[in-house]
């Protein structure tokens, strides 16, 4: 398999380790859904966000725990927004 960064972002604390984790994928459209379960799996955190590419929004955030594809996590997606944020990948619109 490919080597995919997981990059760790804390949720709900601006301290290391002291928030609530999540692993953040930037740029996951190469991946295939049974890929990303896979990472999941290894990264161990209770949930992985995958950012993609969408045709109806900016973007798209899928999430897997170690077990299996979630619809929706909070403290990933809040994670993944900052994570999207401090590297400059969101665009800027008026």
């Amino acid at each position: 398999m490919k080597q995919i960064k997981v990059n760790q972002y804390d949720a709900f604390s601006r301290k290391p380790h002291k928030g609530n984790p999540a692993g953040v994928v930037f740029k996951a459209d190469s991946l295939t859904d049974h890929e990303m379960q896979l990472i999941a799996t290894k990264a161990k955190f209770s949930e992985t966000a995958f950012i993609l590419p969408s045709s109806s929004a900016e973007l798209h955030i899928r999430y897997f725990t170690p077990g299996q594809e979630v619809d929706l996590c909070g403290h990933a997606t809040i994670a993944s927004l900052y994570a999207l944020y401090t590297n400059n990948m969101l665009s800027k619109k008026n």
